[in-house]
């Protein structure tokens, strides 16, 4: 007896199909854009913070800036908001440790909505950016980052348990609000 592709337990073949006929390399490749934007993109802020790369300001105006909305020790703090978005989001691009990598960038991005709060939802001064960041990364932690990652050469993270995700998202959630309770 045979199973058909829809039915079996392999998906080792990226032309299976799910149960509406969608081939899963679409998801797997919807995964791989997601995660290459959104990891790419904070990294790319991390490296604008911490080294001043790609016109950004560097560590010490980064620190003054942390130090100006009430975070103390603003230059420590830039180093870990940095550090958390360069390794965060190269995480999410290459797909390694996907879930803790999107756990940094929600904590991020927590500080980040608590920081902008007050001016409303949208630009100029809103917070709609933060979210959509917090809830692409919590995403990709829920879901896993589908089989163009190296997670799935990793024996712990190979398969993906929805399990990792929502401790991750937790996480992010309740690290970036312990961040927050040292902002003045």
């Amino acid at each position: 007896m045979t199973a058909s592709p829809s039915n079996s337990l392999d998906h080792s073949n990226s032309f299976d199909a799910d149960e509406q006929g969608a081939p899963r390399h679409a998801y797997d490749a919807g995964l791989l854009l997601l995660r290459l934007v959104l990891g790419l993109t904070m990294a790319g802020h991390g490296a604008q913070k911490l080294f001043g790369w790609f016109s950004g300001p560097g560590l010490d105006v980064t620190g003054q800036f942390f130090t100006s909305v009430g975070y103390p020790a603003g230059k420590a703090m830039a180093v870990v908001d940095g550090l958390s978005e360069l390794l965060g989001g190269l995480g999410l691009a290459v797909g390694v440790l996907t879930p803790l990598a999107g756990a940094a960038v929600i904590g991020v991005m927590v500080n980040a909505v608590a920081v902008k709060w007050g001016g409303g939802f949208f630009i100029p001064t809103g917070w709609e950016y933060e979210l959509t960041l917090a809830t692409g990364a919590a995403a990709l932690a829920l879901t896993g980052p589908g089989r163009l990652a190296l997670d799935r050469h990793l024996p712990v993270v190979r398969a993906h348990r929805v399990g990792y995700g929502i401790a991750s998202v937790a996480l992010g959630l309740v690290l970036g609000a312990v961040v927050l309770l040292f902002r003045g």
